[in-house]
């Protein structure tokens, strides 16, 4: 046998093993199927990219049951010093559900902003940087080299000089363009950074799919962030074909702030192994005012958290859900709960972007995009600036804000994290944000080549649609 025929069989039967590996996961069958498929018609770089991309870290454990006790403890005790919470009786089983599954206590919210662009947010940000008094904590998926980064890198450096703690966490691949400098400068100045997963060989191919997606900001343990912004210029000005960016950020005073604050204590001690949990971070919860969970999930959690809480959400509703997201890619669960929503008479609707930044992801979500139409969810296309938003409202009584997109990726690989905010004033300001939008965009209907696009369109649509679990 030649040495092709043999490097042909040797590649055959690692791709078989590699297809055996795939289906002992016992993961979603079209993920199963997609990864299955992409190794046999592409055997060479069908295993490359399983080994990179695809296999299952969720049975792992990066942080243990003993640290995750001693973190929640301290939001476990002042949970319970809020001694006059009522749970909302309609949402007392999704609070339930994020209580008990990921340590997520609901908090008494004291006041909440709503921020729809760079213009509102990072202003905002810069004045709570500079009365800053004890520290400052950033976890965040970019953190740009650009003249906005480097405008909030010195308003930070400023308060690192006055003797404010400054700790910042980044993702080693959303940050992978940004200048060794750049951390540098920060690190002389007393600045504490860790990049979240350091991608690096030869541990580079169990990390680099599994990346920290969250955008969280904690100033003294009384005032907060989270939401869809990384700091970057490009949610300011735009870039490239988008002359504007549309996102939603939050800004969050009072009890509420102790959830993000745990979500970063953890994030903290698993980068640099320093376990924080002093009083001074967290700030004591308020006696008035509507609740706020902040939850979180990852592919090392034994459940997709934040999946099962849309899923919960959805099914309650009763008058209407409304969605925002740059990218639509569901898991069949998502989907099928939104179909059955729309078909039990709620009123369903749905916004993404006309244009979007990643090609495949677009076209990848047009078939998804079709079904939900044609089973009655009202779908718009925003036009203008990009939509970034990730948010969901539904029947003036709960809304969310986050980091997570509704696609595989953002419930199954990334580590995310979402407000959800059980107050009637915020979820009705939720929803006239998702109006004004709406506004600003196109029905779906009214576009003759997505809504009944050529039978070629079509397969190429389907195609991609077959590799929407890996996107």
């Amino acid at each position: 046998m030649s040495v092709l025929g043999i490097l042909y069989w040797l590649s055959r039967i690692i791709a078989i093993g590699a297809i055996i590996h795939v289906v002992l996961d016992n993961r979603q069958p079209a993920k199963t199927m997609a990864w299955a498929l992409v190794i046999y018609f592409l055997p060479i770089f069908g295993v490359i990219a399983y080994i990179f991309f695809g296999v299952n870290r969720r049975r792992e454990r990066f942080i243990s049951r003993r640290t995750m006790d001693m973190l929640t403890k301290r939001s476990m005790l002042e949970f319970v010093e809020q001694r006059h919470t009522d749970l909302p009786q309609a949402y007392e089983s999704t609070i339930n559900l994020f209580s008990r599954q990921s340590y997520s206590m609901p908090f008494i919210n004291q006041h909440t902003d709503i921020l729809t662009s760079g213009y509102d947010f990072f202003p905002s940000l810069l004045r709570d940087i500079a009365a800053a008094k004890n520290h400052i904590h950033i976890d965040m998926y970019i953190f740009e080299d650009d003249a906005l980064g480097l405008l909030i890198s010195d308003a930070l450096i400023a308060k690192a000089r006055e003797g404010v703690e400054v700790r910042i966490i980044y993702d080693d691949v959303g940050s992978w363009k940004v200048k060794k400098h750049f951390w540098e400068r920060m690190r002389d100045e007393g600045i504490d950074l860790e990049p979240f997963l350091r991608v690096r060989f030869p541990r580079f191919t169990s990390r680099v799919n599994y990346r920290n997606h969250r955008k969280i900001i904690v100033i003294d343990g009384c005032v907060g962030y989270i939401g869809g912004m990384n700091i970057a210029l490009r949610y300011v000005k735009g870039r490239g074909a988008f002359d504007g960016w549309r996102d939603t950020m939050l800004r969050i005073e009072g009890g509420a702030v102790n959830g993000l604050q745990q979500t970063f204590l953890l994030d903290w001690y698993f980068v640099d192994r320093t376990l924080l949990s002093d009083r001074k971070y967290y700030t004591k919860p308020e006696h008035e005012g509507g609740l706020m969970q902040t939850v979180t999930s990852g592919p090392v959690g034994a459940y997709p958290e934040i999946m099962q809480g849309y899923l919960s959400i959805i099914m309650s509703a009763r008058r209407y859900i409304y969605f925002e997201t740059p990218y639509f890619l569901p898991p069949d669960s998502v989907l099928i709960a939104m179909k059955t929503a729309a078909a039990s008479g709620v009123d369903v609707r749905l916004l993404v972007p006309r244009c979007n930044d990643a090609f495949l992801v677009d076209w990848a979500s047009r078939s998804y995009l079709r079904e939900a139409s044609e089973a009655g969810i009202t779908v718009s296309l925003y036009e203008g600036a990009f939509l970034h938003s990730k948010l969901m409202v539904c029947d003036d009584a709960v809304c969310t804000c986050g980091s997570t997109n509704l696609d595989f990726r953002s419930f199954e690989n990334n580590f995310e994290a979402n407000t959800f905010i059980y107050d009637e004033s915020v979820a009705c300001r939720m929803r006239d944000v998702y109006l004004e939008d709406e506004k600003r965009s196109v029905p779906l209907t009214s576009l003759p080549d997505r809504i009944s696009p050529s039978f070629l369109q079509r397969i190429w649509d389907s195609l991609t649609r077959l590799f929407s679990p890996l996107l």
